[in-house]
């Protein structure tokens, strides 16, 4: 549905893309994560047709997005960065001035505008001018001008930017119920969204792709992957007696929650051995919990040892 090959974007000197190459399948949400500069939003732009690849191609549906652009465009919905509209015009004017531009007729597009309106809740605010919306508004109207088509191939930036968390719950319901039969892509800065939404997440950094794989293996890449987290009024004896666990290579406490944290030797699996321990010395713990990761510190690894030459995926 989406394919990419060898993408790259210059400034002059400066590179805001360079050769980034990956496919998205049907069904698959693609989390597209990096700090900022690392060349999402450059990236997406360059899938959407808004900007000219330097080298490279993007494909969407099988529509070469710069040889066959118009073809590409009608696959494809796109919510920018910032959700960029017409702030004079009343929302219920833009999403039929939109529908006019997708070619949408009849009763089919009386249907498509009622779904969109209905799916970001947005009957309240159809008479009111956009740029007397709150930003959690026009972020909502202009996903629902992303999906008013109903397109096969959904292309969002910071979908949830500046929505509050029951809405952030909304969408994400939404993004998940639309996965079932299309293909998207989900620029984000917020971790936890890859968790909710993302099948895959590919990390990016200085313009080229460091990672790309499900949350669950990025996360099994982090040494906290298996670790064991006790909160406790922790001791010096209790800290020894955690460290003197056969399979454990360290314990490292966290003063400010009182969270001491067990690592495992590498391969091993040490919470059995904990609980028991804790059970055999009667150690007063309000939490016991294995770690499946911090995809947080993944990031954090993969993008700071970035170098110009990049690194491996």
């Amino acid at each position: 549905m989406i394919e990419i090959s060898h993408l790259g974007k210059r400034y002059g000197d400066i590179v805001a893309v360079d050769d980034v190459s990956f496919k998205v399948e049907p069904g698959q949400v693609l989390g597209f994560l990096g700090p900022n500069g690392a060349g999402k939003s450059t990236t997406m732009k360059m899938i959407a047709g808004f900007l000219t690849p330097t080298t490279g191609t993007a494909k969407v549906c099988g529509h070469d997005v710069q040889v066959q652009s118009i073809e590409a465009k009608r696959a494809l919905g796109y919510l920018p960065e910032g959700a960029p509209s017409y702030g004079e015009m009343r929302v219920a004017d833009f999403l039929s001035f939109i529908a006019d531009l997708r070619g949408l007729a009849g009763a089919h597009r009386r249907q498509r505008l009622d779904d969109a309106i209905q799916r970001l809740s947005l009957e309240g605010v159809l008479s009111q001018p956009i740029e007397t919306l709150s930003k959690g508004f026009r972020r909502r109207v202009g996903l629902a001008q992303a999906v008013l088509h109903d397109p096969p191939v959904l292309i969002l930036d910071e979908p949830t930017d500046g929505l509050d968390p029951n809405q952030k719950h909304e969408v994400r319901v939404l993004i998940n119920a639309m996965a079932k039969d299309k293909t998207i892509v989900v620029s984000t800065h917020i971790l936890e969204e890859v968790h909710a939404v993302c099948t895959r997440a590919i990390i990016i950094a200085r313009g080229r792709v460091l990672a790309d794989a499900s949350p669950d293996e990025l996360e099994a890449r982090s040494r906290y992957h298996g670790a064991v987290s006790l909160c406790t009024p922790a001791s010096a004896e209790t800290r020894e007696l955690l460290a003197a666990l056969p399979d454990v290579a360290s314990v490292e406490l966290d003063a400010q929650d009182q969270r001491l944290t067990a690592f495992p030797r590498p391969g091993k699996q040490i919470f059995d051995q904990v609980s028991e321990l804790v059970r055999q010395r009667h150690i007063a713990v309000s939490e016991l919990a294995l770690e499946r990761g911090r995809l947080d510190e993944v990031f954090r690894t993969v993008t700071s040892g970035a170098s110009g030459a990049g690194a491996a995926a």
